[in-house]
């Protein structure tokens, strides 16, 4: 414990990075609480339910819009969405990319070739206008839908950058030793280089997330 406070006290823009993350997701998990306490049965999306253009006040933080509705509250249900949207879309992007860079750095080869090929396609596939297009066309958006969207043209990153690890680690003496050994290519990938991978892993995921 004690080296955890060390760690945040020596890192400050981090410290405050974390803690406004949390603030954040503590907003987004207790939304439903939060507006029900505020607006009672009222859908934050009802129009009419203040004057309109208030100033922020004490039962209006960030005042009202147009159609007299509570900012704040409108702020809170489309944060939950957005993480929610984020932290799927960034799991499942990492996710695909831990598998095709895996592949193409433990494989090598043709293998590697085709892989790096098919990423670079994506890579240079202009994201935004297609979903925007696949938005408008598609029935029934919802968080599952879109994050598959935003997935599938966002692991390419983390593909790129776990390969290149993958290729690096695999020619340390250990994984030579783990062959030697007697492992089989699952058992070097399991034991001896995804441990290594975990921080890069890690800043995949924030990565893809945001």
């Amino acid at each position: 414990m004690g080296r955890i406070f060390t760690f945040f006290a020596a890192n400050k823009r981090f410290s405050v990075g974390f803690i406004l993350f949390v603030i954040v997701c503590l907003l987004a998990l207790f939304q439903p609480l939060l507006v029900r306490w505020r607006l009672g049965d009222v859908s934050p999306m009802t129009t009419g339910t203040y004057p309109l253009y208030l100033d922020p006040n004490p039962e209006n933080l960030l005042g009202t819009d147009r159609m007299g509705r509570d900012v704040f509250s409108i702020l809170l249900v489309g944060l939950r969405y957005s993480m929610a949207i984020g932290l799927l879309a960034g799991s499942l992007a990492t996710l695909l990319g831990i598998v095709v860079g895996f592949v193409a750095g433990f494989q090598g080869g043709r293998v590697d070739s085709t892989l790096r090929t098919f990423t670079d396609m994506i890579l240079v596939i202009p994201t935004f206008p297609i979903l925007v297009t696949l938005s408008a066309y598609l029935r029934g958006m919802n968080v599952v839908t879109m994050a598959i969207l935003l997935a599938a043209f966002s692991w390419p990153f983390s593909a790129r950058a776990i390969r290149s690890q993958v290729l690096s680690l695999r020619e340390r003496g250990y994984v030579d030793l783990a062959r030697v050994s007697g492992l089989n290519s699952m058992e070097i990938i399991f034991q001896e280089i995804l441990p290594n991978l975990l921080p890069y892993l890690g800043v995949g995921l924030a990565v893809s997330t945001v």
